[in-house]
């Protein structure tokens, strides 16, 4: 995902360009979740994840997130360290979710370009993520990374991809006075080929970094939720995706079967997928909510 002639960037540590998989399940046993991550065929990597459980007001809080670089690695890096920890210390993070959310991410992109000094390339990055509160799960995107759940056996897309030549999003760019052009792909001002991040200081006027935000209820007909960058969605389909580890009860393991089989069938990107599996049962009926 990103740029026309993506630039190669260092590694983010050294020896950590191999694949690096991982897991853990909440304190209070209601959802458990595992992570997969490869640079597969590329020669850096700016993916980047998180996954994390934290109290916040008495209550158990799950933050998971994928965020994917592109012109370097230093926006999704700065995002991974920084997003999560703004949202929880938002003051209406409990009564108000959403906003804090979307207070969350404008924040923390303002202040990574603040961050940023004199570069060769202007950093930028997507973000999926989802916040597990009581039995409410809240996803928020900016970019091309997505957040699919599994509810009543059914594969169902809980974010949207932002890229240039959808209808609104181009009339936005256009708005602010910008372009998008056929380059490649459909690209911001023949640039960009997403029109949500974080960063591209550049850009910024068309490129925001307003998150989607889509609200769902746990309750026993929620399975699962993956998030993963475009590495996974470019060669595998929500439905195939969903399909292929509705079995595989370690989510860990479905991360990596995920993964596997995104390096198999040819993905030319780095490959980064989260699952996180509700515990609470299956068989009742769903109530879901979606807002924007």
């Amino acid at each position: 995902m990103g740029y026309v002639n993506p630039v190669v960037s260092t590694s983010r540590v050294e020896g950590e360009e191999s694949p690096v998989s991982g897991g853990g399940v909440s304190q209070n046993g209601k959802f458990s979740y595992g992570y997969a991550s490869s640079p597969g065929k590329r020669s850096s990597m700016e993916d980047f994840y998180e996954t994390r459980i934290d109290a916040v007001g008495g209550e158990v809080v799950g933050l998971f997130g994928v965020f994917d670089g592109h012109g370097g690695a230093r926006a999704a890096e700065y995002v991974k360290q920084n997003l999560f920890s703004n949202l929880i210390q938002h003051p209406k993070f409990i009564s108000d979710t959403k906003s804090a959310i979307a207070d969350a991410y404008n924040h923390t992109d303002s202040e990574f370009l603040k961050s940023e000094n004199s570069q060769n390339r202007d950093a930028g990055s997507t973000a999926s993520t989802a916040i597990l509160v009581g039995d409410r799960l809240l996803v928020a995107n900016v970019g091309d990374s997505r957040a699919v759940i599994c509810r009543g056996g059914n594969a169902i897309p809980v974010s949207r991809d932002h890229k240039p030549d959808q209808t609104d999003e181009r009339q936005r760019i256009e708005d602010a006075g910008g372009f998008v052009m056929w380059a490649g792909t459909w690209r911001v001002g023949g640039v960009l080929a997403v029109s949500r991040a974080f960063g591209d200081r550049l850009l910024k006027q068309y490129v925001v970094a307003d998150p989607e935000i889509q609200e769902e209820v746990i309750d026993k007909s929620l399975e699962f939720l993956i998030l993963a960058s475009d590495g996974l969605w470019d060669v595998v389909t929500n439905e195939e995706a969903v399909s292929m580890i509705k079995s595989i009860q370690n989510p860990e393991e479905a991360a990596k079967r995920l993964l596997q089989e995104a390096c198999q069938r040819g993905s030319a990107d780095n490959i980064t997928c989260v699952v996180v599996r509700f515990l609470t049962g299956q068989g009742e009926p769903s109530h879901s909510k979606v807002a924007s």
